[in-house]
């Protein structure tokens, strides 16, 4: 399965975030997407198939098997190794929806 490490995503990557509305709304990437994995299936026409996606979740366990199933479907994908745990230890910008401080659920 394609993967990348998180200072790796290529140039141009869309990053799909498929952690559930919870786990988002605590921390994500400014400008990422979020598709919650279960949804993704119903909402593929909505990913880029000209340019590379960049999956995350919470660690890289649910974020690998959308990874497989993107690639499956024809998508230019990948998995962020750690996935959010890996980007808040490398301290790296967030932004949250819930008025808090940024963190990883």
């Amino acid at each position: 399965m394609p993967s990348t490490e998180i200072d790796s995503i290529p140039a141009g990557a869309v990053v799909l975030d498929v952690r559930e509305n919870d786990e988002w709304a605590a921390g994500h990437i400014d400008g990422a997407v979020h598709l919650p994995m279960g949804e993704v299936p119903d909402r593929l026409a909505e990913l880029p198939t000209d340019q590379p996606v960049a999956v995350l979740c919470r660690a890289g366990g649910r974020s690998a098997r959308v990874t497989g199933y993107l690639v499956q479907a024809g998508i230019d994908a990948r998995n962020i190794n750690g996935g959010m745990q890996a980007w808040e230890a490398a301290g790296r910008p967030m932004v949250s929806e819930n008025g808090g401080p940024p963190t990883v659920i």
